[in-house]
């Protein structure tokens, strides 16, 4: 069966869907994009999301497209067309479509969206994460706004593929002191050898991840000692338990890091048990 996508302002055949050779996004990487995950075909953790679009998109200078409310019906339409009731949502403004100069274009353009939706297989999902997945560590080499939720994703396409080609499913960024930033397409975390969950807090150049603030949200109700502060990766193989969250990996328990077993090389409890009550939270709180 056929997808559509959205491209600016109407739905178009997937395989048909096309934005301007001079779209800023294309052309400079001059844009921003969010991922929703879709439950029973409800958009998960939708305020975050939204908040985080704003503000990326402000702090870009672009206009918003259009309001919160009308970007809500056109992301259901998506998911809508799409059939999906369980995957993703993926939307991306750029500055737009002129004549290609680093400056903004002046006077100003409007806004380019574009807007995909796909279903995702839970049960295999949730069959993987049993099993627990692997990452590698490279070293941090992206931009200083990693704030931003911006399409210039080069290094973390070059961060993906180093990981699959050692059969991970995410790298980790390491920074000049050994540090660990964060995942290229998650939030990276561990259940350290005291017990405590730990992931770094959103003030050291990395994206405020939704997942990561609804789980923090989750582990208070827990009642889990959780510390927003980094680790070396030293301590991450060292840990009892390691997982990356992430509107896509949802919450993934982590079993080897560049190879190295992280407790026993198994799905540990506390993982496991994080991953049920996020799914529980995110489902009883879509729109």
């Amino acid at each position: 069966m056929s997808r559509f996508a959205y491209v600016n302002g109407r739905f178009v055949r997937h395989g048909q869907a096309a934005v301007h050779i001079e779209d800023r996004g294309y052309q400079l990487a001059d844009g921003v994009y969010e991922v929703w995950a879709v439950f029973d075909g409800k958009l998960a953790d939708a305020a975050g999301h939204f908040a985080r679009l704003w503000r990326s998109l402000d702090e870009l200078r672009i206009a918003h497209p259009m309001s919160e409310a009308s970007l809500t019906i056109v992301l259901r339409e998506a998911i809508r067309r799409n059939q999906v009731r369980e995957g993703l949502v993926y939307l991306q403004v750029t500055r737009g479509v002129a004549r290609r100069d680093h400056a903004f274009p002046n006077p100003a353009v409007p806004p380019a969206v574009v807007i995909t939706a796909r279903s995702v297989d839970r049960v295999a999902a949730e069959a993987k994460a049993a099993k627990g997945s692997g990452v590698v560590t490279v070293p941090e080499n992206r931009w200083g706004r990693c704030d931003i939720k911006t399409i210039g994703l080069l290094p973390n396409a070059l961060a993906k593929q180093a990981a699959r080609e050692h059969g991970a499913i995410e790298a980790w960024f390491v920074d000049e002191l050994g540090l660990v930033t964060e995942g290229a397409s998650s939030n990276a975390w561990i259940v350290d050898a005291e017990g405590r969950l730990r992931t770094r807090d959103t003030q050291a150049n990395i994206l405020r991840g939704v997942t990561r603030l609804t789980l923090l949200d989750v582990i208070a109700e827990a009642g889990l000692p959780v510390e927003e502060r980094p680790f070396t990766v030293e301590e991450a193989k060292a840990a009892k338990e390691a997982f990356i969250t992430g509107a896509g990996s949802l919450v993934t328990p982590i079993v080897t890091i560049d190879g190295v077993k992280v407790g026993d090389g198994t799905v540990g409890p506390v993982a496991s048990r994080l991953r049920g009550a996020y799914i529980e939270r995110a489902k009883a709180g879509a729109i």
